[in-house]
């Protein structure tokens, strides 16, 4: 995620986006505990307590530690995550849908404890290509699930990689580690490759500079990692779509025809499996 950028607008709304909704899920998390819990049974009718003389029952659930360490940080900083208040809740929608349930992040930043509490009780995984900053982040938030990773590719060579298009390795479905495609990241920590992923977001790396990595082979791998999954179907978020690098690639390797909406710079992305006995084309 582009953490080093200037604060986006709407602070307090940032704020208190955030905070309601991890209080709101908390909320629920304590109503359904509190249902769920079994009634007392009567052993016999002249056991029973009357109404009139019942003492009230109450039952105590911890908050968990993430949950309250995300609430206390967003309290308390004035850092505020670099999306706008519309394009997080674009991913909070589907979140509250499917959590918990297996999320990526592209890039790891000041705002990645929101996601991991939004995604309570799922894995949320983060891949950063700056150690020294992954190292910070960690040390603030150490019980995020981050992994450092390489590209080798820059931001000069997008116009070249775009017309990879037209090359049947990159468009063939199959095992990203597998893929004779230039554009697939192959080199990414095994936690990828072992997960069907039901949200992927596409937030890095850095791709404002020409000398940058570019989101390229981000963009094109999480697509790729979409339509390999054996069923189900997989929401895709590439930010900064106002750049030229994730306008044109996820149009061409995430397919307008499976864009969903698009809020500011957030497009939200729904790639159906491709697997096995699917006859779809690479887009619809």
């Amino acid at each position: 995620m582009a953490t080093m950028k200037a604060k986006v607008p709407n602070y307090l709304n940032l704020k208190l986006l955030i905070l309601g909704t991890v209080l709101l899920f908390l909320i629920l998390l304590l109503l359904r505990s509190n249902s769920s819990s079994p009634a007392p049974t009567s052993t016999s009718q002249s056991s029973q307590i009357s109404p009139s003389n019942a003492l009230p029952t109450t039952s105590c659930t911890k908050i968990p530690q993430s949950l309250a360490n995300t609430i206390i940080h967003y309290a308390t900083s004035n850092t505020t995550p670099q999306q706008t208040f519309k394009e997080i809740s674009v991913t909070a929608r589907v979140l509250e849908k499917k959590a918990p349930c297996n999320f990526l992040v592209f890039g790891l930043g000041r705002d990645s404890p929101m996601w991991t509490a939004l995604n309570h009780g799922g894995r949320t995984v983060f891949l950063e290509e700056d150690m020294s900053w992954m190292e910070t982040i960690q040390e603030k938030f150490p019980t995020l699930e981050s992994y450092h990773v390489t590209y080798d590719t820059k931001v000069t060579q997008a116009d070249d990689l775009l017309e990879l298009r037209r090359e049947p390795a990159c468009t063939a479905v199959g095992e990203v580690k597998f893929s004779k495609c230039q554009l697939a990241l192959k080199r990414l920590p095994s936690v990828f490759f072992e997960v069907e992923w039901d949200l992927i977001m596409v937030d890095a790396p850095t791709g404002w500079i020409p000398e940058a990595p570019g989101r390229m082979g981000a963009i094109y791998t999480a697509g790729m990692a979409a339509r390999a999954r054996i069923e189900g179907e997989t929401d895709v978020f590439v930010h900064d779509v106002d750049r030229v690098v994730e306008d044109k690639f996820s149009k061409t390797f995430l397919c307008e025809g499976y864009l969903r909406e698009q809020e500011g710079r957030l497009r939200h992305f729904t790639i159906p499996s491709h697997g096995t006995g699917s006859d779809r084309p690479f887009c619809p």
